[in-house]
Protein backbone atom coordinates (compact mmCIF):
# COMPACT_ATOMS: atom_id res chain seq x y z
CA UNK A 1 0.00 0.00 0.00
CA UNK A 2 1.21 3.62 -1.18
CA UNK A 3 1.41 6.14 1.43
CA UNK A 4 -1.68 8.68 1.50
CA UNK A 5 -1.17 11.83 2.86
CA UNK A 6 -3.31 12.37 5.83
CA UNK A 7 -4.03 8.39 6.25
CA UNK A 8 -2.10 7.93 9.43
CA UNK A 9 -3.28 11.06 10.88
CA UNK A 10 -7.11 10.38 10.38
CA UNK A 11 -6.07 7.26 12.33
CA UNK A 12 -4.68 9.07 14.89
CA UNK A 13 -7.98 10.89 15.24
CA UNK A 14 -10.19 8.00 15.12
CA UNK A 15 -8.09 6.37 17.90
CA UNK A 16 -8.21 8.93 20.48
CA UNK A 17 -11.79 10.07 19.70
CA UNK A 18 -12.94 6.52 19.73
CA UNK A 19 -11.05 5.78 23.02
CA UNK A 20 -12.67 8.42 25.17
CA UNK A 21 -15.86 7.12 23.49
CA UNK A 22 -15.00 3.35 24.71
CA UNK A 23 -14.11 4.50 27.81
CA UNK A 24 -17.17 6.67 28.68
CA UNK A 25 -19.18 3.19 29.20
CA UNK A 26 -17.02 2.35 31.94
CA UNK A 27 -15.43 5.86 33.50
CA UNK A 28 -19.20 7.83 34.04
CA UNK A 29 -20.62 4.25 35.93
CA UNK A 30 -17.32 4.42 38.00
CA UNK A 31 -17.51 8.33 38.57
CA UNK A 32 -21.24 7.70 39.92
CA UNK A 33 -20.75 5.12 41.95
CA UNK A 34 -17.82 6.84 43.80
CA UNK A 35 -19.80 10.12 44.48
CA UNK A 36 -23.09 9.37 45.42
CA UNK A 37 -22.51 5.05 46.48
CA UNK A 38 -25.14 3.97 43.79
CA UNK A 39 -24.03 3.10 39.96
CA UNK A 40 -27.71 3.87 39.24
CA UNK A 41 -26.86 7.40 38.33
CA UNK A 42 -24.46 6.28 36.30
CA UNK A 43 -26.74 4.08 34.73
CA UNK A 44 -29.01 7.39 33.73
CA UNK A 45 -25.92 9.15 32.16
CA UNK A 46 -24.82 6.13 30.17
CA UNK A 47 -28.51 6.14 28.28
CA UNK A 48 -28.64 9.60 28.07
CA UNK A 49 -24.88 9.96 26.30
CA UNK A 50 -25.86 6.80 24.10
CA UNK A 51 -29.04 7.57 23.03
CA UNK A 52 -28.33 10.51 20.93
CA UNK A 53 -26.21 8.16 18.96
CA UNK A 54 -29.17 7.16 17.17
CA UNK A 55 -30.91 10.16 17.24
CA UNK A 56 -28.53 12.76 15.95
CA UNK A 57 -26.86 10.04 13.21
CA UNK A 58 -28.33 11.01 9.81
CA UNK A 59 -28.33 14.72 10.98
CA UNK A 60 -24.22 14.43 12.10
CA UNK A 61 -23.97 12.67 8.59
CA UNK A 62 -26.04 14.75 6.24
CA UNK A 63 -24.19 18.12 8.11
CA UNK A 64 -20.77 16.36 7.18
CA UNK A 65 -21.73 16.04 3.55
CA UNK A 66 -22.94 19.71 3.26
CA UNK A 67 -20.28 21.02 5.61
CA UNK A 68 -18.57 24.33 3.66
CA UNK A 69 -15.46 23.64 5.51
CA UNK A 70 -15.32 20.08 6.69
CA UNK A 71 -12.07 20.78 8.88
CA UNK A 72 -13.99 23.55 10.85
CA UNK A 73 -16.77 20.49 10.95
CA UNK A 74 -14.81 17.89 12.70
CA UNK A 75 -12.92 20.44 14.61
CA UNK A 76 -15.84 21.44 16.65
CA UNK A 77 -17.60 18.06 16.69
CA UNK A 78 -14.78 16.44 18.70
CA UNK A 79 -14.69 19.49 20.47
CA UNK A 80 -18.26 19.45 21.59
CA UNK A 81 -17.42 15.98 21.99
CA UNK A 82 -14.37 16.83 24.29
CA UNK A 83 -16.48 19.63 25.88
CA UNK A 84 -19.39 17.45 27.04
CA UNK A 85 -17.41 14.66 28.61
CA UNK A 86 -15.81 17.44 30.66
CA UNK A 87 -18.76 18.63 31.94
CA UNK A 88 -19.79 15.46 32.95
CA UNK A 89 -16.55 14.75 35.05
CA UNK A 90 -17.65 17.85 36.82
CA UNK A 91 -21.40 17.65 37.02
CA UNK A 92 -21.44 13.80 37.67
CA UNK A 93 -23.02 13.14 40.74
CA UNK A 94 -23.14 16.89 42.17
CA UNK A 95 -25.48 18.85 40.45
CA UNK A 96 -29.09 17.69 39.64
CA UNK A 97 -29.59 14.92 37.46
CA UNK A 98 -31.57 16.68 34.82
CA UNK A 99 -28.78 19.05 34.69
CA UNK A 100 -26.21 16.10 34.20
CA UNK A 101 -28.72 14.35 32.14
CA UNK A 102 -29.09 17.02 29.18
CA UNK A 103 -25.20 17.81 29.72
CA UNK A 104 -24.59 14.17 28.63
CA UNK A 105 -27.14 13.90 25.57
CA UNK A 106 -25.54 17.05 24.29
CA UNK A 107 -21.81 15.42 24.34
CA UNK A 108 -23.30 12.08 22.78
CA UNK A 109 -24.98 13.66 20.20
CA UNK A 110 -21.33 14.44 18.88
CA UNK A 111 -20.15 10.57 19.25
CA UNK A 112 -21.64 9.65 15.80
CA UNK A 113 -18.59 11.81 14.54
CA UNK A 114 -16.13 9.41 16.53
CA UNK A 115 -17.41 6.25 14.46
CA UNK A 116 -19.24 6.65 11.09
CA UNK A 117 -17.86 10.40 10.79
CA UNK A 118 -14.83 9.49 10.73
CA UNK A 119 -15.12 6.10 9.20
CA UNK A 120 -16.54 7.98 5.62
CA UNK A 121 -13.89 10.20 6.41
CA UNK A 122 -11.43 7.56 4.97
CA UNK A 123 -12.81 7.56 1.64
CA UNK A 124 -12.07 10.88 1.29
CA UNK A 125 -8.29 10.27 1.75
CA UNK A 126 -7.87 6.89 -0.12
CA UNK A 127 -8.97 6.02 -3.74
CA UNK A 128 -11.30 2.55 -4.20
CA UNK A 129 -9.22 -0.16 -4.82
CA UNK A 130 -7.08 -2.40 -2.69
CA UNK A 131 -5.05 0.50 -1.31
CA UNK A 132 -9.01 1.66 0.30
CA UNK A 133 -9.60 -2.29 1.53
CA UNK A 134 -6.71 -2.26 3.77
CA UNK A 135 -7.39 0.98 5.10
CA UNK A 136 -10.56 0.19 5.82
CA UNK A 137 -9.17 -2.96 7.59
CA UNK A 138 -6.76 -0.53 9.47
CA UNK A 139 -9.66 1.75 10.69
CA UNK A 140 -11.34 -1.80 11.92
CA UNK A 141 -8.66 -2.55 14.05
CA UNK A 142 -8.96 0.95 15.96
CA UNK A 143 -12.51 -0.03 16.80
CA UNK A 144 -11.14 -3.47 18.04
CA UNK A 145 -7.92 -1.49 19.87
CA UNK A 146 -9.67 1.06 21.45
CA UNK A 147 -12.28 -1.30 23.12
CA UNK A 148 -9.40 -3.29 24.69
CA UNK A 149 -7.45 -0.36 25.47
CA UNK A 150 -10.64 2.65 26.54
CA UNK A 151 -11.95 0.47 29.43
CA UNK A 152 -8.78 -0.83 31.00
CA UNK A 153 -7.35 2.58 30.85
CA UNK A 154 -9.90 3.75 32.73
CA UNK A 155 -9.96 1.16 35.02
CA UNK A 156 -6.18 1.45 35.67
CA UNK A 157 -6.10 5.11 36.00
CA UNK A 158 -9.51 4.77 38.60
CA UNK A 159 -7.51 2.34 41.05
CA UNK A 160 -4.61 4.58 41.08
CA UNK A 161 -6.05 7.62 41.43
CA UNK A 162 -10.04 8.15 41.00
CA UNK A 163 -12.83 8.09 38.38
CA UNK A 164 -12.87 11.54 38.32
CA UNK A 165 -9.32 12.04 36.62
CA UNK A 166 -10.13 8.97 34.26
CA UNK A 167 -12.62 11.43 32.82
CA UNK A 168 -10.56 13.94 32.49
CA UNK A 169 -8.42 12.19 30.73
CA UNK A 170 -11.22 10.96 28.26
CA UNK A 171 -11.82 14.58 27.64
CA UNK A 172 -8.23 15.11 26.76
CA UNK A 173 -8.01 12.06 24.44
CA UNK A 174 -11.03 14.07 22.63
CA UNK A 175 -9.43 17.03 22.96
CA UNK A 176 -6.46 15.21 21.04
CA UNK A 177 -8.59 14.12 18.48
CA UNK A 178 -10.15 17.43 17.71
CA UNK A 179 -6.63 18.86 17.44
CA UNK A 180 -5.17 16.26 14.81
CA UNK A 181 -8.77 16.35 13.05
CA UNK A 182 -7.76 20.58 12.15
CA UNK A 183 -4.95 19.24 10.85
CA UNK A 184 -6.14 16.61 8.20
CA UNK A 185 -6.56 17.15 4.48
CA UNK A 186 -10.04 17.22 3.48
CA UNK A 187 -9.71 16.48 -0.26
CA UNK A 188 -12.10 13.89 -2.26
CA UNK A 189 -10.84 11.19 -4.10
CA UNK A 190 -14.04 10.62 -5.35
CA UNK A 191 -14.50 12.32 -8.85
CA UNK A 192 -17.79 14.51 -9.11
CA UNK A 193 -20.52 13.42 -6.54
CA UNK A 194 -21.95 10.27 -8.17
CA UNK A 195 -25.58 9.55 -7.32
CA UNK A 196 -27.44 11.27 -4.93
CA UNK A 197 -24.53 13.85 -4.28
CA UNK A 198 -23.14 16.97 -6.46
CA UNK A 199 -19.36 17.11 -5.17
CA UNK A 200 -19.53 19.90 -2.46
CA UNK A 201 -22.83 20.36 -1.03
CA UNK A 202 -22.59 23.43 0.70
CA UNK A 203 -25.13 25.87 0.05
CA UNK A 204 -25.83 29.49 1.61
CA UNK A 205 -28.01 29.45 4.65
CA UNK A 206 -31.54 29.98 3.97
CA UNK A 207 -35.11 28.65 3.55
CA UNK A 208 -33.72 26.32 0.04
CA UNK A 209 -30.61 25.09 2.19
CA UNK A 210 -32.95 23.94 4.97
CA UNK A 211 -35.31 22.24 2.55
CA UNK A 212 -32.65 20.83 0.77
CA UNK A 213 -30.96 19.73 4.13
CA UNK A 214 -34.14 18.18 5.24
CA UNK A 215 -34.26 16.53 1.70
CA UNK A 216 -30.63 14.97 2.68
CA UNK A 217 -32.11 13.34 5.68
CA UNK A 218 -34.21 11.50 3.64
CA UNK A 219 -31.49 10.63 0.80
CA UNK A 220 -29.03 8.91 2.83
CA UNK A 221 -31.50 6.36 4.44
CA UNK A 222 -33.93 6.25 1.35
CA UNK A 223 -29.51 4.98 -0.02
CA UNK A 224 -29.58 2.21 2.65
CA UNK A 225 -33.03 0.92 1.44
CA UNK A 226 -32.55 1.11 -1.98
CA UNK A 227 -29.13 -0.14 -2.66
CA UNK A 228 -29.44 -3.72 -1.88
CA UNK A 229 -25.67 -4.18 -0.89
CA UNK A 230 -25.98 -1.84 1.50
CA UNK A 231 -29.60 -2.82 2.99
CA UNK A 232 -27.95 -6.59 3.34
CA UNK A 233 -25.16 -5.23 5.34
CA UNK A 234 -26.95 -3.14 7.45
CA UNK A 235 -29.51 -5.92 8.03
CA UNK A 236 -27.28 -8.24 9.00
CA UNK A 237 -25.29 -6.25 11.04
CA UNK A 238 -28.16 -4.61 12.87
CA UNK A 239 -29.15 -8.51 13.99
CA UNK A 240 -25.81 -9.41 14.46
CA UNK A 241 -25.76 -6.59 16.80
CA UNK A 242 -28.44 -7.31 19.19
CA UNK A 243 -26.18 -10.28 20.20
CA UNK A 244 -23.52 -8.41 20.15
CA UNK A 245 -25.19 -6.16 23.02
CA UNK A 246 -26.10 -9.27 25.39
CA UNK A 247 -22.50 -10.50 25.36
CA UNK A 248 -20.84 -8.55 28.23
CA UNK A 249 -23.59 -9.20 30.37
CA UNK A 250 -23.65 -12.61 29.52
CA UNK A 251 -19.68 -13.32 29.89
CA UNK A 252 -20.13 -12.40 33.54
CA UNK A 253 -22.81 -14.86 34.01
CA UNK A 254 -20.70 -17.39 32.44
CA UNK A 255 -17.48 -16.48 34.53
CA UNK A 256 -20.05 -16.30 37.52
CA UNK A 257 -21.24 -20.02 36.29
CA UNK A 258 -17.41 -21.09 36.53
CA UNK A 259 -16.81 -19.80 40.01
CA UNK A 260 -14.91 -17.07 38.66
CA UNK A 261 -17.45 -13.82 38.88
CA UNK A 262 -14.44 -11.05 38.85
CA UNK A 263 -13.21 -12.76 35.42
CA UNK A 264 -16.07 -11.66 33.18
CA UNK A 265 -13.85 -8.77 31.60
CA UNK A 266 -11.42 -12.07 30.77
CA UNK A 267 -13.91 -13.28 28.40
CA UNK A 268 -14.61 -9.70 26.11
CA UNK A 269 -11.16 -8.80 26.61
CA UNK A 270 -10.21 -12.51 24.76
CA UNK A 271 -12.89 -11.48 21.97
CA UNK A 272 -11.38 -7.75 21.99
CA UNK A 273 -7.66 -9.36 20.76
CA UNK A 274 -9.12 -11.65 19.00
CA UNK A 275 -11.21 -9.07 16.75
CA UNK A 276 -8.22 -6.91 16.51
CA UNK A 277 -5.64 -9.85 15.62
CA UNK A 278 -8.69 -10.49 12.81
CA UNK A 279 -8.68 -6.91 10.98
CA UNK A 280 -4.83 -6.84 11.02
CA UNK A 281 -4.96 -10.32 9.52
CA UNK A 282 -6.91 -8.73 7.01
CA UNK A 283 -5.13 -5.31 6.48
CA UNK A 284 -2.02 -8.19 5.66
CA UNK A 285 -3.20 -10.79 3.55
CA UNK A 286 -7.10 -10.43 2.76
CA UNK A 287 -7.36 -6.92 1.76
CA UNK A 288 -8.42 -7.93 -1.67
CA UNK A 289 -10.89 -10.63 0.01
CA UNK A 290 -14.55 -9.96 -1.69
CA UNK A 291 -16.32 -7.93 0.86
CA UNK A 292 -19.98 -9.64 0.05
CA UNK A 293 -18.38 -12.38 0.79
CA UNK A 294 -16.15 -11.90 4.08
CA UNK A 295 -19.68 -11.03 5.89
CA UNK A 296 -21.64 -14.40 5.65
CA UNK A 297 -18.70 -16.67 6.23
CA UNK A 298 -17.37 -13.96 9.94
CA UNK A 299 -20.79 -14.04 10.92
CA UNK A 300 -20.78 -18.01 10.68
CA UNK A 301 -17.81 -17.99 12.00
CA UNK A 302 -18.27 -15.80 14.94
CA UNK A 303 -21.73 -17.78 15.26
CA UNK A 304 -19.96 -21.41 15.43
CA UNK A 305 -17.61 -20.08 17.83
CA UNK A 306 -19.75 -18.41 20.26
CA UNK A 307 -22.15 -21.89 20.15
CA UNK A 308 -18.22 -23.64 20.85
CA UNK A 309 -18.28 -21.95 23.70
CA UNK A 310 -21.53 -22.69 25.55
CA UNK A 311 -20.42 -26.13 25.39
CA UNK A 312 -16.69 -25.64 26.75
CA UNK A 313 -15.12 -27.80 29.37
CA UNK A 314 -13.63 -25.22 31.27
CA UNK A 315 -13.40 -21.53 31.39
CA UNK A 316 -9.75 -21.28 29.66
CA UNK A 317 -11.31 -23.46 26.63
CA UNK A 318 -14.42 -20.66 27.05
CA UNK A 319 -11.64 -17.84 26.75
CA UNK A 320 -10.18 -19.67 23.51
CA UNK A 321 -13.31 -20.06 21.70
CA UNK A 322 -14.11 -16.10 22.50
CA UNK A 323 -11.09 -15.03 21.36
CA UNK A 324 -11.92 -17.73 17.90
CA UNK A 325 -15.30 -16.00 17.12
CA UNK A 326 -13.42 -12.12 17.71
CA UNK A 327 -10.81 -12.81 14.83
CA UNK A 328 -14.35 -13.57 13.24
CA UNK A 329 -15.98 -10.28 14.24
CA UNK A 330 -12.92 -7.92 13.23
CA UNK A 331 -12.79 -8.49 9.17
CA UNK A 332 -16.53 -8.23 9.83
CA UNK A 333 -16.15 -4.40 10.75
CA UNK A 334 -13.80 -4.01 8.37
CA UNK A 335 -15.86 -5.82 5.35
CA UNK A 336 -18.62 -3.70 6.70
CA UNK A 337 -16.72 -0.64 6.28
CA UNK A 338 -15.80 -1.58 2.84
CA UNK A 339 -19.22 -2.15 1.45
CA UNK A 340 -20.46 0.84 2.47
CA UNK A 341 -17.60 2.97 1.23
CA UNK A 342 -17.86 1.44 -1.76
CA UNK A 343 -21.43 1.23 -2.22
CA UNK A 344 -22.42 4.70 -0.92
CA UNK A 345 -23.01 7.67 -3.75
CA UNK A 346 -20.53 10.18 -2.29
CA UNK A 347 -23.13 12.97 -1.19
CA UNK A 348 -24.65 10.69 1.16
CA UNK A 349 -21.85 8.89 2.39
CA UNK A 350 -21.07 10.00 5.38
CA UNK A 351 -25.24 9.62 6.34
CA UNK A 352 -24.63 5.76 5.12
CA UNK A 353 -21.71 5.42 7.68
CA UNK A 354 -23.23 7.12 10.55
CA UNK A 355 -26.57 5.68 9.98
CA UNK A 356 -25.50 2.25 10.15
CA UNK A 357 -23.32 3.00 13.09
CA UNK A 358 -26.41 4.19 14.94
CA UNK A 359 -28.06 1.21 14.36
CA UNK A 360 -25.87 -0.96 15.83
CA UNK A 361 -25.65 0.96 18.63
CA UNK A 362 -29.23 0.80 19.05
CA UNK A 363 -29.22 -2.79 18.01
CA UNK A 364 -26.63 -3.40 21.00
CA UNK A 365 -29.05 -1.68 23.50
CA UNK A 366 -31.60 -4.19 22.87
CA UNK A 367 -29.20 -7.17 22.99
CA UNK A 368 -28.28 -5.53 26.42
CA UNK A 369 -31.80 -5.27 27.70
CA UNK A 370 -32.74 -8.86 26.63
CA UNK A 371 -29.32 -10.22 28.73
CA UNK A 372 -30.68 -8.18 31.71
CA UNK A 373 -34.21 -10.58 30.88
CA UNK A 374 -32.46 -13.49 30.59
CA UNK A 375 -29.92 -13.28 33.51
CA UNK A 376 -32.11 -16.36 35.65
CA UNK A 377 -31.33 -18.41 33.33
CA UNK A 378 -28.18 -20.76 32.86
CA UNK A 379 -25.84 -18.85 31.14
CA UNK A 380 -24.75 -21.30 28.48
CA UNK A 381 -28.68 -20.45 26.47
CA UNK A 382 -28.49 -16.77 26.32
CA UNK A 383 -24.64 -17.36 24.57
CA UNK A 384 -26.54 -20.28 22.43
CA UNK A 385 -29.03 -17.23 21.51
CA UNK A 386 -26.67 -14.91 20.85
CA UNK A 387 -24.48 -17.39 18.52
CA UNK A 388 -28.07 -18.03 17.11
CA UNK A 389 -28.38 -14.25 16.04
CA UNK A 390 -25.19 -14.24 14.62
CA UNK A 391 -26.32 -17.66 12.11
CA UNK A 392 -29.18 -15.87 10.86
CA UNK A 393 -27.52 -12.71 10.47
CA UNK A 394 -25.06 -14.75 7.98
CA UNK A 395 -28.57 -15.81 6.03
CA UNK A 396 -30.25 -12.42 6.04
CA UNK A 397 -27.12 -10.87 4.13
CA UNK A 398 -27.34 -13.99 1.78
CA UNK A 399 -30.89 -13.56 1.27
CA UNK A 400 -31.07 -9.82 0.86
CA UNK A 401 -27.75 -9.40 -1.18
CA UNK A 402 -28.03 -9.16 -4.36
CA UNK A 403 -26.94 -12.12 -6.55
CA UNK A 404 -23.67 -12.14 -8.47
CA UNK A 405 -23.69 -13.24 -11.97
CA UNK A 406 -20.27 -13.51 -13.83
CA UNK A 407 -20.00 -12.18 -16.73
CA UNK A 408 -19.38 -14.79 -19.82
CA UNK A 409 -18.15 -14.76 -23.21
CA UNK A 410 -21.06 -14.05 -25.95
Amino acid sequence: MRPHTGLRPCLATAILARLAEEGMAVAVVLLALHRTGSAAQGAFVLTAWTAPHVLAAPLTGALAERARNPRLFYLCALGGLAAGIAALAVTTGRAPLPVVLAVAALGGGCGPVATGGLSALVARLVPEGADRDRAYALDAATYNAVSVAGPALVSTVAALASPAPAVVLLAASAAGAAATAAALPYGRTDEGAGAGGNGNRATAPGPESRTALRADLGAGLATVWRVRELRAVTAATSLAFVGVGGLTTTAVLLAGDRGRPDAGGVLMTALALGALAGSLAVARWLRSFPARRLVPFCLTGAGLGLAAAAAAPSFAVQAALFAVAGVFEGPLLSATLRIRADHSPPGVRAQVFTIGAGLKISAAACGSALAGAAAGLPPYLPLLGIAALQLAAAGVHLLVRPRFRPVTAA
